[in-house]
C-alpha cells in the first residue's frame, strides 16, 4: 500500500520538475526556486535562487552533482556538498526545455526553444557541438549505456547513435509525448496525451506492448528494479499514480497493476526515492559516484557564486530582494545594540 511519507508545500507555484539522488529531493517550479530537501531527515534543507524563469529540467549526478535548466535559458552545475554553483552556462538563445547527462558524467545533452540540440562537455564546462534541429524537441534523455540517446519533438521520438551523431530511427506516436524512459537500453517506454503506455524497440522501432494506464493525459513515467522486479510508476492528470510490474521475459504481456493512490491533486512530475540502505537497486538512468554529503550540513539557501561566459554584471532584482532584508536586518540589530550599550553606559 503506498503511504504518503514526507508531504510539504514546497512551492507558491505549480511544480515543474523533480530530481533525486540517495539523499536528496529537489524540486523546480514556476515560483523561480529550487527546494531541496534531506530524505534522511525528512526535512526541507534549503532553496536555491540562481534562476530567473520557469524552473524546467532537474537532474543528479550521482552524489556529487546537480544539473538544472531554466526559462532564462541557463544551465547551472551545483556542488551538492556545499550546494554553490560552480558553473552557470547560457546554454541556449531560448528556454531550455531539457537535458541528460551521459553515464560516464563527461557529456551532457540539451534541447532548447531556439531549435537546438546542444552537446555539452563537463570536464572543461564548454559547448563541443550545435546540432541545428527542423522543429522545439522538448525531451531528450541518454541510454543506461551511453551509446544511444533519444530526442522528443512533439509526438516523434529520434533515436541517435552515439558514435555517428546521426538518427538511426524514428518512433511516432498519434498524440504529444509527455515523459520517455529507458527501461533497458533497448526498450522505451512512452508515455503521452493519449492515456496509454507503449513500449518500443529502440534498434526496430517496432511497438513491443501497450496498455491503458490512466483515464487522463499521462504527465510523467518512471522505472526502477526491486528484488529482480522492474517496477513501472506513472502520473497522470487524472490525480493517480500506478505501479505496475513488467517482467522483460514476457514483454508482450500486460504488466500488472501492483498498486494504486489518488492523491486528488493535478499531478505534473514525477520521481522515485530509493533509500540505499536497503536492497533496492535503481534502474540504471543516473550512474553514481562513492562521493557523498556531510551529514551535518547545514540548511543554506545559495545565491549566485561563479558565473561563466555570462555578464558579471547580470545580478537579478529578484535575488536582491532576497539577500537585502537580511542585510538590512543585520545592520539594524547592531546599530540597536550599539544604541543600548551607549545607554548602559
Amino acid at each position: 500500500m503506498p503511504i504518503p511519507d514526507f508531504t510539504h508545500h514546497a512551492h507558491t507555484a505549480s511544480l515543474s520538475a523533480v530530481a533525486v539522488n540517495n539523499r536528496y529531493v529537489v524540486t523546480g517550479s514556476r515560483d523561480e526556486t529550487i527546494q531541496i530537501y534531506d530524505m534522511k531527515k525528512k526535512i526541507e534543507h534549503g532553496a536555491l535562487l540562481h534562476h530567473n524563469g520557469t524552473i524546467t529540467c532537474l537532474e543528479f549526478y550521482g552524489n556529487a552533482h546537480l544539473l538544472s535548466g531554466a526559462e532564462d535559458g541557463l544551465i547551472c552545475i551545483w556542488d551538492t556538498k556545499r550546494w554553490e554553483c560552480l558553473k552557470s552556462i547560457k546554454a541556449h538563445r531560448g528556454h531550455v526545455t531539457s537535458l541528460s547527462i551521459h553515464p560516464s558524467g563527461k557529456l551532457a545533452l540539451s534541447v532548447g526553444t531556439d531549435k537546438t540540440l546542444r552537446t555539452w562537455n563537463l570536464v572543461e564546462g564548454r559547448s563541443a557541438f550545435i546540432k541545428n534541429l527542423k522543429q522545439n524537441a522538448h525531451i531528450v534523455k541518454w541510454s543506461p549505456s551511453g551509446e544511444k540517446y533519444v530526442v522528443v519533438i512533439t509526438n516523434k521520438v529520434d533515436v541517435y547513435k552515439l558514435e555517428t551523431a546521426s538518427v538511426s530511427g524514428t518512433i511516432t506516436t498519434e498524440k504529444r509525448i509527455s515523459s520517455v524512459r529507458f527501461i533497458t537500453d533497448s526498450v522505451l517506454a512512452i508515455a503521452g496525451d493519449d492515456e496509454v503506455i507503449r513500449l518500443y524497440d529502440c534498434d526496430s522501432q517496432k511497438c513491443l506492448c501497450e496498455f491503458k494506464a490512466h483515464e487522463n493525459r499521462i504527465k510523467d513515467i518512471y522505472s526502477f528494479e526491486k528484488e529482480g522486479l522492474q517496477v513501472i510508476v506513472t502520473a497522470s492528470s487524472d490525480g493517480y499514480i500506478k505501479l505496475w510490474s513488467l517482467e522483460l521475459s514476457k514483454i508482450q504481456d500486460r504488466p500488472s497493476l501492483l498498486c494504486e493512490v489518488n492523491t486528488k491533486a493535478r499531478l505534473t512530475c514525477l520521481a522515485v526515492w530509493l533509500d540505499r540502505t536497503s536492497e533496492t537497486r535503481e534502474n540504471p538512468d543516473n550512474a553514481t559516484t562513492s562521493s557523498y554529503v556531510n551529514e551535518d550540513e547545514q540548511p543554506l539557501i545559495t545565491r549566485k557564486k561563479k558565473v561563466c561566459w555570462t555578464d558579471s554584471s547580470d545580478t537579478s532584482a529578484k535575488e536582491d530582494r532576497q539577500v537585502m532584508p537580511k542585510k538590512k536586518k543585520s545592520e539594524g540589530a547592531q546599530q540597536k545594540k550599539k544604541t543600548k550599550l551607549q545607554n548602559s553606559k
